[in-house]
């Protein structure tokens, strides 16, 4: 999946944080449930991250995951 600028699509780079050096401007990352649409909450561990609905109470996969970048 890219990591593309919302405004002139081009790539996001990462360094503590998203930044397009076109737009000069600070990104953070939201994810949403792919069933009910609730914001859901990251959870990293040993190098593996998924994904936790608190609406749905369950792990969803990545792949299923819809992001969309916001200005921080």
């Amino acid at each position: 999946m890219s990591n593309l600028c919302p405004e002139c699509q081009e790539e996001l780079s990462w360094d503590g944080e998203y930044l397009c050096k076109k737009c000069q401007k600070h990104y953070k990352k939201l994810v949403y449930c792919p069933d009910c649409n609730a914001q859901m909450e990251k959870l990293q561990a040993c190098g593996a991250v998924s994904y936790f609905c608190p609406q749905c109470n369950e792990l969803k996969s990545k792949s299923r995951v819809r992001s969309e970048f916001v200005t921080n």
